[in-house]
């Protein structure tokens, strides 16, 4: 348990880097978007004003997860991680959806003026900075195993892929296709709604206690081919934030006594830890 602790202390590190990362584009894009008159990156200095509070709201599930067990909650508050993911794709899609609906204002009405390249180079930029951000954010999210520092990185990633396409679309208006610069903010707004309802999707299937079946089944091997282990009757996995919680069932041979069989269920609660960093293992003995 210590180690999970100290695995969402390092998760925290992920969510400073990206509220340190969105405060400083966010400021230079709209800032920029607005006095140069590009559609395109003032939706992207939105979005990131928006992952803002996503990431706010990650570092507090991150430090609500953290907190021990205690009487309302025996297992601990693992799941306040995962909550603040899905409070995230929450207000993403709601950004996303009103960028969309200002872009198909605009193109529209044809309200749109020439942008300047000033802000093609800035939206470019800044997309080096997020991938660079998306990079650090990823191989911390798999080295501590969290759902929502994953999350986080998927949406790091995507304003690297918005601030591209915001570079496509400023250029594409100043080689005399006035109308790009408003679709690329359409575009913007469509990535955000993706990544939102993607992040939605995962969150909401670790909520409803949905476990991945490959997953599964490499926990079925590893149990089965234990030694002792006659037959796998049974087998379960949920997560609980970045824990995995398995409970299963197995079935040894009827002549060992209590001493022995405990060691069975010893021997895989080791190579549950050893090959998939699985702390807690829940295991009933049932003779064949």
């Amino acid at each position: 348990m210590t180690e999970a602790y100290r695995d969402l202390q390092q998760g925290e590190r992920g969510a400073w880097t990206s509220i340190i990362a969105y405060l400083g584009l966010a400021a230079v894009k709209l800032i920029i978007g607005w006095l140069f008159y590009s559609e395109a990156l003032l939706a992207d200095g939105l979005n990131n004003s928006t992952d803002i509070v996503a990431s706010i709201a990650l570092l507090i599930g991150l430090r609500i997860s953290r907190k021990p067990p205690d009487e309302d909650h025996p297992y601990g508050h693992f799941r306040a991680e995962t909550l603040s993911a899905l409070v995230a794709s929450f207000i993403m899609m709601a950004v996303g959806l009103q960028v969309l609906y200002q872009g198909i204002t605009k193109l529209a009405t044809g309200s749109s003026q020439m942008p300047n390249m000033l802000t093609a180079w800035t939206a470019l930029g800044c997309a080096a900075v997020m991938y660079v951000v998306y990079r650090s954010n990823l191989r911390l999210a798999n080295k501590v195993n969290s759902e929502a520092l994953k999350a986080a990185a998927q949406d790091n990633r995507s304003d690297a892929l918005v601030g591209i396409g915001a570079f496509v679309g400023i250029v594409g208006t100043n080689l005399g296709l006035p109308w790009l610069d408003v679709v690329a903010a359409i575009v913007v707004g469509l990535i955000i709604c993706k990544t939102a309802w993607s992040i939605f999707r995962g969150t909401a299937h670790s909520l409803t206690d949905g476990f991945d079946e490959q997953e599964l089944e490499q926990l079925k091997e590893t149990i089965i081919t234990t030694p002792g282990v006659e037959q796998l009757k049974d087998i379960r996995a949920r997560l609980l934030g970045n824990q995995v919680l398995v409970d299963a069932t197995v079935q040894v041979d009827n002549d060992l006594n209590v001493t022995e069989s405990h060691e069975i269920t010893e021997r895989i609660e080791r190579q549950m830890l050893e090959k998939h960093n699985i702390q807690h293992v829940h295991i009933h003995i049932e003779p064949i």
